[in-house]
Order: C-alpha cells, then structure tokens, then sequence
C-alpha cells in the first residue's frame, strides 16, 4: 500500500529564501528548548516480522514499520526525552545530566546507564534502532551527505504544526542511489526542522517521514526529565564496571577477542557501501538468536555471488564467501562493490 503524507494546511506566503540561505538558516540555528508532539511513518517495504512491525506499538523497534507517535521534550544536551505511545503502554529513553533511563512499561523493565554514551566500553546505548525519532535527528543525518554528488533546491512552502515553513530538496545525483529526494521543512521563525520525508527513486510517496503534528519552542519544565521506576519495575544497571568486566572475562574464555568484525565504506555519499566480514568466522557455538539470523538469510533469494534482500530505501547482498554489503542503493551497485578488490576485507 502506497505511504500516505501527513497532512499540512495550504501553501503560507512567504519571503523567498534560497537553497545556500536555508542550508546556512539550518546549521546556524540554536536550540534552548522544545516540547511537542512527533508522528514517523515508515513504509520501507521490509517483511512482515511481528517484531518489527504493528502501527501504535509501544516497542522501540517497532519504528521500522507503520505509524506511529511519539512525545519529545528538549532542554539543552543534557536533558532531552523521547516517549514512544502505544495503545498498550509506552517506551522512554530519558536523558538528564549523567544519567540515562530506557523504560518499557509494558515488559515493566528500566535500564539504566551513567555517564555520557559512548564514554566507555560499556557505555550507554540506549536507542534500539538508528531511526530517526525527530526531525531535528533526520535532517542532521541528511545533511550530513550532501557533498558533490547532492543537487540542493527549494521545493514548496507548507503549514505545519501550525507553524510557516520554508521547504529545501536534497536529490542525489548518483542515479544507483535508492533516494530518489530528501524534503525538509523548516521553520520561517525558528529555523529549525519540522519535518522529514524521504522519498524513493521514480516515487512521489515517501517511504520514510517525520513531523511534527504540535510544538512549542519554549523550555520544558524539569520535572518532565526525572525518572523513578515505577513499583515492579525491573531495573538493569547497563554499564556497571563489574558487568563490563564480566563481558571482557566472558570474551577472552569464549576466545572471541579478536573476533571483532572487519568493515570497510566502499564509495561516498548517497552511494556509499557499507562492507563487514567477521575476521575469523563463527568461533564456538552460534546462540539462538545467530541461528535465527542464519535460518532467515538462507530463505533469501540468491544470484550475484551471494543472497540479495532488497527493499524501497535499501539493499543487502549476502556473499558467498561470508561478506555482507549493505547501502541504500541498488542491487547492481552492490555487486559491482562486491568485485572491488577494497571491498575483500582479507
């Protein structure tokens, strides 16, 4: 079924803005603080796996597929929250000073985390997905590829949220990239991203998309960044020192130290390929979820040297020989990659 956009009123009149003034509009604008309301729409064409997929779950991962709203409030870099509603509870990842909470109030479990993400080996990851759950995520993420290959215009300007917004176009000139365009809307006051939508090659409906439905650029109260597990709730501490060593130990008994996986970015831009091969295979007995993961590659499809899993906004190629190419571009593309001696990761 073809995505639907989200609605927005008729076209406001604005001043003309080009495309270099709204890309400068969007790299210098400042943030102190902001609440409201998000919807994301994906429609990528993945597989129907009930873990992923279901419109209004609560569940983190269920992003990839269906609508869904969410609640977001920001106060500076320190205190920034994202509440995912489903008809059946709510997910929460809280960020205040050093400490980061993950909260599923349906599973009635918490992780904590201390400490800035990534300080550590066993620092925080709390986002389950690398979907963006706010425009702001998106357009950073967007506008992190445009380089050379990037055409960059002003499209048409819209209501949203009921606020005005200016409207800039990313298309990729590479034609093996998936992307057929990239819309941002931006807000003629603010200047900041109230909506995403990325749109397929030779598509007008978007695949992925993100607005805002209702917000308010004023701070949000601080109260709305504290977190107390609620009675019965199950709390993890997820990068304790004496986890992380008990991992390490776990590693080096399993003899997988220098297991870490090769990987390589073949390419750049929209066109970029993504290659990863373990360095030495699967040492030891795979777990449940490896085997899982092998049963599901070996239902795809196979041609090109390897198995081929291809969807609206990206391409996977599964090679013969242990490699796994991923891009959101063609299939075509991906073998040519495959093919590149950079590429072998030997």
């Amino acid at each position: 079924m073809a995505a639907k956009t989200l609605a927005v009123a008729a076209e406001p009149n604005l001043a003309p803005r080009t495309a270099a003034q709204l890309l400068v509009d969007l790299q210098t604008a400042t943030l102190d603080g902001l609440s409201g309301t998000v919807v994301e729409r994906a429609d990528l064409g993945l597989p129907a796996i009930p873990l992923l997929t279901g419109d209004q779950s609560a569940k983190l991962t269920s992003l990839v597929s269906g609508k869904h709203t969410l609640r977001v409030w920001y106060s500076g870099p320190d205190k920034a929250r994202v509440s995912l509603l489903g008809t059946q509870g709510q997910s929460d990842i809280i960020h205040n000073g050093n400490d980061t909470w993950v909260w599923d109030s349906q599973a009635k479990e918490a992780q904590h985390f201390t400490g800035k993400p990534g300080e550590s080996e066993g620092g925080a990851k709390p986002s389950p997905t690398d979907l963006p759950k706010s425009p702001q995520e998106a357009a950073d993420l967007a506008l992190k590829a445009i380089d050379p290959t990037t055409q960059v215009s002003t499209g048409t300007s819209a209501k949203i949220a009921g606020r005005d917004a200016y409207e800039l176009v990313l298309r990729p000139r590479d034609t093996s990239s998936l992307v057929g365009e990239v819309r941002l809307a931006i807000d003629a006051k603010e200047k900041l991203p109230l909506r995403v939508q990325v749109l397929p090659r030779g598509t007008a409906n978007p695949a992925f998309e993100v607005a805002f439905t209702s917000v308010n650029f004023a701070r949000p109260d601080s109260a709305e960044f504290s977190f107390n597990p609620p009675a019965g709730t199950k709390v993890t501490e997820g990068n304790s020192d004496e986890k992380a060593d008990q991992a390490k130990q776990q590693m080096q008994q399993n003899g997988k130290a220098a297991d870490k996986p090769k990987t390589a970015v073949i390419g750049t831009g929209w066109a970029s390929v993504l290659v990863l091969r373990n360095s030495n295979g699967a040492s030891g007995a795979a777990s449940d979820d490896e085997k899982k993961a092998q049963d599901a590659i070996s239902q795809l499809p196979t041609g090109n040297g390897g198995r081929t899993f291809n969807s609206k906004l990206v391409s996977v190629l599964f090679t013969d020989d242990g490699r796994v190419l991923i891009g959101s571009v063609t299939p075509e593309r991906l073998v040519q990659v495959a093919a590149d001696p950079a590429a072998a990761l030997k």
